[in-house]
């Protein structure tokens, strides 16, 4: 049976559909390829990966290989029981006649309703499933014609959110799902304290940051940015999207100048120069990691005690509507397995403190307002959530 889930950042999807792929397998085959988990991006990929891995261990005979760019040689066939990779890449290997899905069982979308919604990775993710044998289901294409798509066993749509939009297209790629869903205002987790700081201006978030250095070290943290409006003003009217993903590059390198330690990642770095550095990262070598989305799902270091948005994550032409999904996906990185973390969001203008008093009523969450002009005070609320031994502790502030 087909299944849509939903729950909670840190909740235990990964474990959930990865025992669920297990328990489809065909032991006998194993250099057939039999199931199939598409993930966003390649740390997250390499994520799954290693938890197929991690469980697998009980298993004998399981083989796993990832698809993620440069993980398969030209002319390798890929020759795994589970194959964990990103849509793009898992759609040349299939052009490329490497992967045979002939015998495919289960087809795992995570942080589905991402994959989905977001243009590029939604036709990819159309693409591939034409490839790969699906249920009995007329699907329709782009041309808008329909199409038979021959028989597996399982489609498994998983991720924290679904807006509405999305689930509609959800249950049309994964249909006769059985659903698990979570009221809008169940979706935050309770050890989480979301925090924020009205920041004197755009410019003047930099110094808030850097004056938050020490708490980001009591154990590790991320920092989401954005290419922001000062930098437009600065250079070109349209940026090209490597441009945009240096934002994070550009503030590490200011912070490093500070004497701060700190590492950057984004979609405009080499492969396994991503991956060396979220390695880095995961095993605490580094204890800040400034990114784009690139990161915002998924992910999961137990150290991460605090998340900052430097900018309140917008979505639409020109960002003209607040992101609830992205933000909650982006707070998601702490308190996740019932530790807790810390999450505090930038505002400077009136449109950011909207965006955010948005995302806040649509959720229901009680934002604690730290005080720039009383440090002390600011370090103590915060230091008092994350030296907290147990999730859920309430905050007086």
């Amino acid at each position: 049976m087909n299944m849509i889930a939903q729950s909670q950042s840190g909740t235990g999807k990964t474990a959930a559909f990865v025992i669920t792929i297990l328990s489809r397998l065909d032991y006998s085959k194993p250099h057939q390829p039999q199931a199939l988990c598409l993930a966003p991006s390649r740390e997250l990929a390499r994520q799954i990966e290693g938890v197929v891995r991690t469980i697998g261990q009980f298993v004998d005979g399981l083989t796993i290989q990832a698809a993620v760019p440069g993980a398969v040689e030209r002319n390798a066939k890929v020759q795994a029981m589970v194959v964990v990779g990103t849509p793009g890449t898992v759609m040349d290997l299939i052009k490329r006649r490497q992967f045979d899905t002939s015998n495919m069982k289960v087809l795992c979308l995570d942080e589905a309703d991402n994959m989905l919604d977001q243009q590029g990775l939604g036709d990819q993710c159309l693409r591939v499933k034409q490839f790969v044998p699906a249920f009995p289901v007329i699907l329709q294409l782009y041309s808008h014609s329909y199409r038979m798509l021959p028989k597996v066993d399982q489609i498994l749509l998983f991720s924290a959110t679904f807006p509405d939009g999305v689930m509609k297209y959800a249950q049309q790629f994964s249909p006769g799902a059985n659903e698990i869903k979570l009221k809008r205002d169940e979706l935050t987790v309770g050890g989480i304290k979301q925090m924020y700081m009205d920041c004197p201006s755009d410019e003047g978030k930099y110094d808030i940051l850097a004056s938050l250095y020490g708490l980001m070290t009591i154990g590790s943290s991320i920092i989401f940015v954005k290419v922001s409006k000062s930098i437009i003003a600065k250079q070109k009217p349209r940026l090209s999207r490597a441009q945009k993903r240096e934002t994070a590059s550009r503030i590490a390198a200011r912070l490093q100048q500070d004497g701060h330690k700190v590492v950057a990642v984004h979609s405009a770095f080499e492969g396994q120069e991503r991956d060396s550095i979220v390695e880095e990262f995961r095993q605490g070598k580094a204890k800040v990691l400034i990114t784009t989305n690139v990161l915002a799902r998924g992910i999961d270091v137990s150290s991460v005690s605090m998340v900052i948005n430097y900018d309140i994550p917008m979505k639409g032409r020109n960002d003209a509507e607040p992101d609830p999904e992205t933000y909650l996906h982006r707070i998601g990185r702490t308190g996740r397995f019932g530790r807790v973390g810390v999450s505090i969001s930038f505002v400077f203008d009136r449109k950011s403190f909207q965006a955010l008093d948005y995302i806040a009523k649509h959720y229901g969450i009680d934002l604690v307002k730290l005080d720039q002009d009383d440090w002390d005070k600011t370090e103590e609320i915060v230091k008092t959530v994350i030296k907290s031994s147990r999730a859920g502790t309430n905050l007086q502030a």
